[in-house]
């Protein structure tokens, strides 16, 4: 039910419009640096959104689900084992769980200097692939300077179960 609600132009739009392009992310690290409501370097998925956005001017009425549902994916994706390297410029971290996976790759982007421009996308799971019921993420970082290098952009999918 939770995808439905935000997997949907308007909501990606919005949300992406904290994070992309650069300039947009450089916004939002400095009022969540500003904020006594999170500490940047220890952030997680889910915390800094209301910051950047009050729930209540998000479209459609997705932020009043927006609570109930981020939980319910972090819970989920907190009992999924993670093999996946941070990121290639970081091989040799690997989160136990896909939620401590994309908590990492959220800091990263948010802690890095400069920091790393995200495009969230949301899909729901086909009702028919073998995990339906289950959240997953997928995490695509794009290096404009070379594999070895840090990277300059995260896609990161959220799949929600079917």
């Amino acid at each position: 039910m939770g995808g439905r609600v935000f997997n949907n132009q308007q909501f990606k739009d919005h949300i992406n419009a904290h994070y992309y392009p650069l300039q947009n992310m450089i916004k939002s690290v400095a009022i969540l640096k500003a904020s006594d409501h999170i500490d940047i370097e220890t952030l997680e998925y889910g915390q800094y959104q209301p910051i950047l956005s009050p729930r209540d001017q998000w479209p459609g009425g997705s932020g009043k689900r927006w609570q109930r549902e981020m939980g319910k994916a972090r819970l989920d994706l907190a009992t999924q084992a993670s093999t996946a390297a941070l990121s290639k410029d970081e091989a040799g971290v690997v989160p136990l769980t896909k939620c401590a996976l994309l908590d990492a790759s959220v800091r990263k982007c948010f802690n890095s200097e400069p920091p790393i421009p995200i495009k969230i996308d949301v899909k729901e799971q086909d009702k028919n692939a073998p995990n339906a019921d289950r959240h997953d993420i997928l995490l695509v970082w794009e290096h404009a300077n070379g594999d070895d290098q840090p990277p300059t952009l995260l896609l990161l999918t959220m799949v929600c179960p079917a």
